[in-house]
């Protein structure tokens, strides 16, 4: 009798824990019945209103469709629904990075304003109108024959002004001036005897030599130009 009494206890205890979960399941199904019960309350009048709206607003354009045009375009829309999910992650991920990135341009349309005004209180805007009239007034002073031999001798007048700035050339030109100008301030005596005993200066000597080495450069440079 004991084993028999013992096995029926196990059958007892066995079958109240499955009846305490089959009470624990309808207890769940239940509460779940009653939230969806709940929920569809809360639903139908929003669902009553949408499909009010909607049937007003198809009586609107019924007249402008029709339901084969809406239902082809409904399937196309299944159709593609991959491509519309991919296209709406694309678009998330633009979203993403323009509010990644809208810091950063905040930040460099400040330092670019920063950067125009700095260039305004220098002076380059001034520089550049300026730069402006002066490229107007050349225009305007040559007709295309003029631009025509320009074109045919940019390349000589290049290489010239090259040489023209040359740091030595420049740095020459720059004393000249400068001597010019300080001998200018000095009295000057142009009389016959003056002059005559400037010509024993050698660097009065010297010069003259050189200038008449220019003007022959010159007039060999004019002859072979005729």
């Amino acid at each position: 009798m004991e084993p028999t009494l013992a096995e029926l206890n196990q059958k007892i205890d066995l079958l109240t824990t499955q009846l305490a979960f089959l009470t624990e399941q309808a207890r769940l199904a239940e509460r779940q019945r009653a939230e969806r019960a709940e929920l569809m309350h809360d639903l139908m009048p929003i669902v009553n209103d949408a499909y009010n709206l909607t049937v007003q607003e198809l009586q609107e354009v019924e007249q402008y469709t029709d339901p084969a045009d809406l239902l082809r375009l409904l399937k196309r829309l299944l159709r593609n629904g991959p491509t519309i999910e991919a296209m709406l992650e694309q678009l998330e991920s633009f979203t993403e990075l323009v509010q990644t990135m809208g810091p950063m341009g905040h930040e460099a349309f400040n330092k670019t304003v920063e950067l125009l005004q700095s260039l305004e209180t220098r002076g380059y805007f001034t520089f550049a109108k300026g730069g402006a009239q002066i490229a107007d007034n050349i225009v305007t002073s040559f007709d295309e024959e003029d631009v025509k031999r320009l074109g045919d001798n940019v390349v000589l007048i290049l290489n010239t002004v090259k040489d023209m700035t040359q740091p030595e050339i420049m740095g020459f030109v720059r004393s000249f001036v400068a001597n010019v100008e300080l001998e200018a301030e000095k009295p000057l005596n142009i009389s016959l005897p003056a002059l005559l005993g400037q010509m024993r200066d050698p660097h009065v000597r010297r010069g003259l030599g050189l200038t008449m080495r220019v003007l022959r450069v010159i007039g060999a440079q004019a002859q072979a130009a005729r």
